[in-house]
């Protein structure tokens, strides 16, 4: 009889153009790790475990190939859900289910792909597992955000990828703008509800003789409705066209969201925003009364594997692997950490850190690399965040569009 154990991976949270890259890490390894027999995969998340919705991954991945389109395929293979458990103090229920289907299923590895709601998750199966006397199971957190707030790590998988299609994106924005010799405001609405990374890499579109973005607003400084007037009108004055990258969570001087719509909350307390762009537009519309649009990147900025970074691809990838080699060496309770070695050359090595001392932390832009003024951003970000775009991946083509790893499993699961 084997001692063997088996290992089940989810995904969960948002998507990231590389958060694939990190299942296809972990599956990968635990084929290849002689403590692990069959490597299941959970259907929409923790919901899957508690649905018992959950797939095989062995036959499909033994071949290589497989693996490999699943590094370049984007969004989530395993679907992806935003649950969460209650505290096991209001209602234990599902924890006894998730544990009684681990058990059920010789589950002795738990793998889970994830950002800051995610992570929540690990820390309180992880506190269910010791509370309990639970010893057989070993959960492990793996990082991915394009938000790239996650505590405890240099930078999150997703972001460099994520960073890499905006600065893309302005930089094509910036183009199309300036043909036209008129006077015009362009605002450019980029992901980021507390953290503003992924609006800060904006800023990497200066390349060359080009200055644009113009202005760049972080949700780390209050943002001021007449201040942003000043700040076009003052650029206008020098040049015709504006190109602005902002947040969609700035904030005003009371924390008020700029875009909250409502008083409404998800179940993790976040509020819905809707449409800063537009609230802005229409700001300058009246105020200014140039000709004004505004752009919302959306879900193209988590989802474009076609521009993704190799640099990125290839540290997801690692912290998928590294899980698997921690979890089967006795690590549990905690999450996969990229450290950052040395910045020129890049050099960065994986870790791990207890899941209490991540979870529900959240890392922001150091305001010394934001300026006075609130509207741009230091140097000192620029060298923060040059490496991780670097390098771009082999994407494999049919007919002339992507090829990407089939997603027909989850049409149909509940």
């Amino acid at each position: 009889m084997s001692n063997k154990l088996n290992c089940i991976v989810a995904q969960s949270g948002g998507p990231t153009s590389v958060i694939n890259a990190s299942l296809a890490g972990v599956i990968e390894a635990a084929l290849n790790n002689n403590h692990i027999d069959k490597v299941y995969g959970a259907i929409h998340g923790i919901n899957g475990v508690l649905r018992n919705s959950y797939i095989e991954l062995n036959e499909l991945f033994s071949n290589h190939d497989n693996i490999e389109l699943l590094k370049t395929t984007p969004s989530m293979y395993l679907g992806s859900c935003r649950h969460k458990l209650p505290s096991v103090s209001q209602d234990s229920t599902e924890y006894e289910a998730i544990f009684s289907f681990f058990k059920r299923m010789n589950i002795g590895f738990f793998f889970y792909i994830g950002g800051n709601d995610s992570m929540d998750t690990v820390d309180k199966l992880n506190k269910y597992a010791i509370s309990n006397g639970i010893k057989n199971i070993n959960i492990i957190g793996i990082p991915k955000t394009i938000d790239n707030d996650l505590y405890g790590t240099d930078h999150s998988p997703g972001f460099g990828s994520a960073a890499k299609f905006i600065a893309t994106s302005l930089l094509e924005v910036i183009h199309d703008t300036y043909i036209y010799d008129l006077q015009s405001v362009t605002i450019v609405e980029i992901m980021g509800r507390n953290a503003g990374w992924l609006t800060a890499a904006a800023a990497l579109a200066r390349t060359g003789n080009n200055t644009s973005p113009d202005l760049i607003y972080l949700p780390e400084r209050v943002f001021s409705t007449s201040q942003f007037i000043d700040d076009i009108n003052t650029v206008l004055r020098n040049k015709k066209n504006v190109i602005i990258a902002v947040s969609e969570g700035i904030k005003n001087k009371d924390g008020e969201y700029i875009a909250a719509s409502s008083t409404d909350m998800d179940q993790f307390g976040h509020f819905k925003l809707s449409g800063v762009g537009n609230v802005l537009e229409h700001l300058v519309t009246t105020e200014i009364g140039c000709k004004v649009r505004s752009i919302e990147l959306s879900v193209l900025q988590r989802s474009a594997s076609h521009i993704s970074s190799l640099t990125d691809v290839t540290e997801a990838f690692l912290v998928g692997n590294k899980a698997v080699e921690f979890a089967t060496s006795g690590i549990s309770g905690a999450m996969i950490v990229i450290n950052r070695e040395t910045t020129s050359p890049y050099k960065s090595t994986i870790s791990s850190l207890p899941i209490n001392k991540i979870a529900n932390l959240e890392k922001v832009v150091p305001l010394e690399w934001i300026n006075e003024a609130g509207n741009d951003i230091s140097e000192e970000f620029i060298a923060y965040m040059a490496p991780l775009i670097k390098g771009e991946t082999k994407i494999e083509y049919e007919n002339g569009i992507p090829k990407y790893m089939p997603i027909d499993h989850l049409f149909n699961s509940i």
